[in-house]
Formats: C-alpha cells, sequence, structure tokens
C-alpha cells in the first residue's frame, strides 16, 4: 500500500432537508499493487474526520472501474496518469480553500438526513455562466468491518505516536537534569572566581592610590618651580613688548598721517566722479528712453506688415474662389442660353421687373461710391472689402440657390423661366462688376508695395548713417587713447600711485544710435586725470570732436527713426553687422 496523498481539505456538506455547511475532511488516496494472480493496480480514495472517528467512506477503483468511469464523465486520460491529476486537483482546492471567491470547490453530497450510504464526492470549477463539475466519485460508508480496522490502525497509530512521545520526553528530561547539573558546577567555579577576582582589585587599588598621592606631591613641586620661571620669563617679555608697541605706535601715527593726506585727495576724486557719473547717467536715462520708444515703432510696424501680409493672403484666396465660381456661372450661362432661345416670347412681360433690377444695380453702384469715398487708409479699406466680398458671396449664392430651384419649376411653369432670366442678367451685371473691383485692390495693393520701397530706401540710408556714426566712434576711441599714452608720463601722480591709470586700461565709449552722442562707462571715467577732464570739457566747448566736422554728429532732419530694424540689433555692439529687416512674402524688398 503506497500512500499518494493525504490532507485536511474544506468540503461543502450537502445533506437531504438539511442546509448545507462546511466540514474539514481528511482525504487519502492510496495506491495498492496486487501480484498474485495477475498483477493489478488499484486506487483507494478514503474520506474521514479526525474529530469523528466513526466518519469513514471508502472507494476502490480498478483499471476496469476506471474505464467506465471514463466513458461515463468523459475523461481524457489513462489509468496511469489519473492518480497525478486528481491530486493536483485536490491542490488547487486546497490552495483556494481560505480565498473568499474560490474557483475550485468540493462539494459532499448525500441523499439521506445524517449522512448514511453511499455519498457522492465532486470537484466542482465556478464560473460565472455556470459549475463545472470536473469529477464526481461514488463512495460506498465503511462497514463495521473496515470501521474496526480504521479504529484499529487510528488506536496502534496513537499507540506509536505515545511511545515516541514518551520516549523523547524521557529524553529531554535526561538533557535537561544534566544541563542542570553542568550549569549548578560553573556557578560555583565562577563564584570562587569572582571572591578572587575582588580580593586581587582591592589589593591593587590601595597600591595605586599610593602611588598617586606620591606622584601627585612631586608634581606639585614641579610646578612651584615652573611658575617661579614663568614670572620671570612674563617680565622679560612685557619690557620687549612695550618696547617694541612704542615704536610701532610711532609708526602707526606717521601712517596715519600719510593717509589721511591721501583720504583727503581721494574724497575730492570721489566727489568729482560722482559729479561725473551723474551727467553720464542724465545721458543715459535719455538714451534709454529713446531706445524704448524705438522699440515700440519696431513692434507697431511689424504687427501692420503681419496684419498687411494676412490682408492680402485672405484677398488672393477670396479671389480665386470667385475665379472658380464664375467659371462654374459660365458654364451655367451656356445651358441656360438654350433655354433663353425658347424663352424669347416671354422676355416681353420681364420689363417690368428689369425696371427693379437695375434700380438695386444703381443703389449698388452709389454703395460703391460712398466705399471708394471711404477707403484712405490701408486697415479700413481691407475690412470694408472684405466685407463687400462676403456680402457678394452671400448674394451669389443666393442666387444660385433660387437659379436651381427655378430651372426645376420651368418644366411645370413659364412664369418662373422670366424670373430666372431676369436674374441671370442681374448676377452677369455683378459679374461684370466684380472685375473693376479687382483692379482697384491691385491699384491700392501697388500702392502699399510703392510705400514699401520708400521705407526700406529710407532704412538704408539710416543704416549708412549707423555706419559712418560707428566708423567715428572707433576714430575717437583710437584718439582718446593716444591722449591719455601721451600725457601719462607727464603726471606725478600716476608715477606714484600706478593703480590709478594703467596703459592696459583706457578710455572706453559707447555710441547710443539714437542721440549720436559718445558716453564714457563709469570705470574709465574713474581713471581720468583732472588735466585729461579739462582737455575733454575744452573739446566738449569747442565742439572739434578730434578733428572732425560736427556734421557728422548733429541728427538731420530728413532723417527717418529707425523702423522695422530687428530688435536684437539694439542690444549688440555696433562694430557688428546688422541683420536685414525681413522681407514680406509678397511685397519686393
Amino acid at each position: 500500500m503506497e500512500e499518494l496523498f493525504s490532507k485536511v481539505l474544506q468540503v461543502n456538506m450537502r445533506c437531504r432537508d438539511c442546509e448545507e455547511r462546511k466540514a474539514n475532511i481528511r482525504v487519502t488516496i492510496n495506491l495498492q499493487l496486487t501480484t498474485s494472480p495477475v498483477h493489478k493496480r488499484d486506487l483507494l480514495v478514503k474520506l474521514t474526520d479526525d474529530i469523528d472517528p466513526y466518519f469513514l467512506f471508502n472507494l476502490f477503483i480498478s483499471e476496469e472501474d476506471f474505464q467506465s468511469l471514463k466513458v461515463q464523465q468523459g475523461l481524457l486520460i489513462d489509468f496511469a496518469s489519473f492518480p497525478q491529476k486528481f491530486i493536483d486537483l485536490l491542490n488547487l482546492c486546497y490552495s483556494e480553500q481560505e480565498s473568499d471567491n474560490a474557483r475550485f470547490l468540493l462539494h459532499l453530497s448525500s441523499q439521506s438526513s445524517l449522512l448514511e450510504g453511499p455519498i457522492n464526492f465532486s470537484v466542482v470549477e465556478t464560473n460565472a455562466f455556470k459549475h463545472l463539475n470536473h469529477l464526481s466519485l461514488r463512495l460506498a460508508q465503511g462497514s463495521d468491518k473496515e470501521v474496526k480496522d480504521y479504529l484499529a490502525v487510528c488506536l496502534s497509530t496513537l499507540k506509536a505516536e505515545k511511545q515516541s512521545l514518551e520516549t523523547k520526553l524521557k529524553k529531554t528530561e535526561d538533557d535537561l537534569s544534566r544541563q542542570l547539573s553542568y550549569t549548578q558546577q560553573t556557578l560555583t567555579e565562577k563564584t570562587k572566581e569572582l571572591d578572587k577576582l575582588r580580593g586581587e582589585w582591592t589589593s591593587q587599588t590601595s597600591c595605586q592610590s599610593s602611588r598617586h598621592s606620591q606622584e601627585l606631591q612631586s608634581e606639585r613641586e614641579k610646578a612651584s618651580e615652573l611658575q617661579s620661571r614663568l614670572q620671570q620669563q612674563t617680565e622679560l617679555l612685557r619690557q620687549e613688548l612695550e618696547s617694541a608697541h612704542q615704536k610701532s605706535s610711532q609708526q602707526l601715527q606717521s601712517k596715519l598721517t600719510e593717509l589721511e593726506a591721501s583720504c583727503r585727495e581721494l574724497t575730492e576724486r570721489k566727489y568729482k566722479n560722482e559729479s561725473v557719473i551723474r551727467d553720464l547717467k542724465i545721458k543715459l536715462v535719455g538714451a534709454e528712453e529713446e531706445c524704448q520708444r524705438s522699440k515700440q515703432q519696431v513692434l507697431s510696424l511689424r504687427r501692420e506688415n503681419s496684419t498687411l501680409d494676412t490682408a492680402v493672403h485672405e484677398k488672393e484666396r477670396v479671389v480665386s474662389q470667385l475665379q472658380m465660381r464664375v467659371a462654374v456661372l459660365e458654364q451655367e450661362v451656356k445651358d441656360k442660353e438654350q433655354l433663353m432661345r425658347r424663352t424669347k416670347e416671354v422676355l416681353e412681360a420681364t420689363q417690368q421687373q428689369k425696371e427693379s433690377v437695375e434700380e438695386n444695380a444703381e443703389s449698388k453702384e452709389l454703395q460703391v461710391r460712398k466705399l471708394e469715398a471711404t477707403v484712405k487708409s490701408l486697415s479700413q479699406e481691407l475690412i470694408k472689402a472684405n466685407g463687400i466680398i462676403k456680402k457678394l458671396q452671400v448674394e451669389v449664392r443666393a442666387l444660385v440657390g433660387k437659379l436651381k430651384v427655378k430651372n426645376s419649376v420651368t418644366v411645370s411653369q413659364e412664369k418662373v423661366l422670366q424670373d430666372t432670366t431676369e436674374k441671370l442678367h442681374n448676377l452677369e451685371k455683378d459679374l461684370q462688376s466684380t472685375p473693376q473691383q479687382l483692379t482697384t485692390k491691385d491699384e491700392q495693393v501697388t500702392k502699399l508695395k510703392d510705400q514699401l520701397e520708400t521705407t526700406v530706401q529710407k532704412l538704408n540710408e539710416s543704416r549708412e548713417v549707423l555706419k559712418t556714426n560707428e566708423n567715428v566712434i572707433s576714430w575717437l576711441n583710437k584718439q582718446l587713447n593716444e591722449k591719455q599714452l601721451t600725457r601719462k608720463p607727464q603726471t606725478p601722480e600716476s608715477s606714484q600711485n600706478p593703480s590709478v591709470l594703467s596703459t592696459s586700461t583706457g578710455l572706453r565709449a559707447e555710441f547710443y544710435p539714437q542721440t549720436g552722442k559718445l558716453a564714457v562707462s563709469p570705470l574709465a571715467a574713474a581713471d581720468v586725470t583732472p588735466e585729461q577732464r579739462t582737455v575733454q570739457s575744452a573739446n566738449r566747448q569747442t565742439g572739434d570732436s578730434g578733428g572732425l566736422d560736427s556734421k557728422y554728429f548733429g541728427r538731420r532732419d530728413d532723417s527717418i527713426p529707425i523702423y522695422g530694424l530687428p530688435s536684437n540689433l539694439l542690444h549688440r555692439e555696433f562694430p557688428q553687422r546688422t541683420k536685414p529687416s525681413v522681407a514680406s512674402a509678397y511685397f519686393s524688398a
């Protein structure tokens, strides 16, 4: 007898006239081999309860019984692999028995009320759709003999377990008694060692205390000798330090007088430099204001240019749409001419309607004249032109719809044909007026192009003026640096204080393009000597500017403000090349 499986599983028990309940039942599977007279293998399935010893159900499955079971329940395995598959299903039930929503469950059902007689033991898989019964086995209740044998086996196992436990208890008692005796012996030994160590410790502490007292007395004697020596050394050092302090104080007083004189000179220079810095700040503020104004003007012009580009693009798109519609209408007119030949007799009655249409045309001509009178500025002209084109588109669409309706009615009524012919004439007149409007728009576009060309020419002129200003600035910087280098060895202050003016740093001049004036940086102005300031003030009063004519510094009345220049140009240094203005997609630069 070979045991293959033995575990306590949770089983749902159902009896007749009883509620379903859950119980823990031990399922054991044994494989029995018989060699006489024929080699056979039987599978024994046993259900028992560890709490109730009289609960016993058995099932012997031979190879012949398995064949009938296979046919009845549609199994796809052989008898050799059946035990392992059955054990796998039981393991699945064991792994999911603690979960709330278990897929695999074990059911045990009986037709009697007290679980007597045969019972059905089945493995069920729960699904959202239905309960799938994988395997159902019919087990028989154990007879009195089988129950007695089972109880005898249980008793024998319990006795064996009892004997094994008794032997284990004896062994543990012997081990514990041995450990107790050993620990008691070790305790006595350790106590003796502690007494010895305490005696040694007391003797050592007494010896060390006597030694320490002797060492303290010797150290105190040494300390007294050292104090006397130190007092003598400190008095000598104090005398030396007093003499050195007197000498250093005299030197410091002489240095103080020198420093006060230099401080007065520096304060005078500071006040002069502050006055120069104030003048430069005032100039800087004015230049920054002009720069901000020019930036705002550049931004406004760019916005106007972008609006003009978009408006022209929309106009071209509308014109292309109108051309397509004109082609469609011309094709429809050709189709209607054939109908017109048939309806010539009815045209006499349509003259009255023509008069009303002519009145409408006159009113439209008056509107067009008013629009031509009001179209003076580019923005108003474009907006109104767009409105007129949209109105014309709406009218054309309405007329096309009416034409289609009237074409459908012409088959039934002749009067409707007369109306369609009149409206066709009106459409032809509108089509004749649209190219005139397009020509006016083209003329306006050419005017805009001419204005753009003039602005571009003025921009080029302003760039040339800027280039000349840049050349003048570079020449002035060279002249100033040369003057500094020539006058440097004459000044006595530069020989005494080399940090005031160095050969490596010269006056740095900056140019603001809107004002055309020179501005010396604060760092360079701080390094200028009083003689150089007098030379600079004389140059400003005389206006010679280093040998150049004053026309290069004066502001031109006929020049234009720098519109259209990119905003990055104002933040860069002027010796670099300026970027060209962005050309429009519809106007030539």
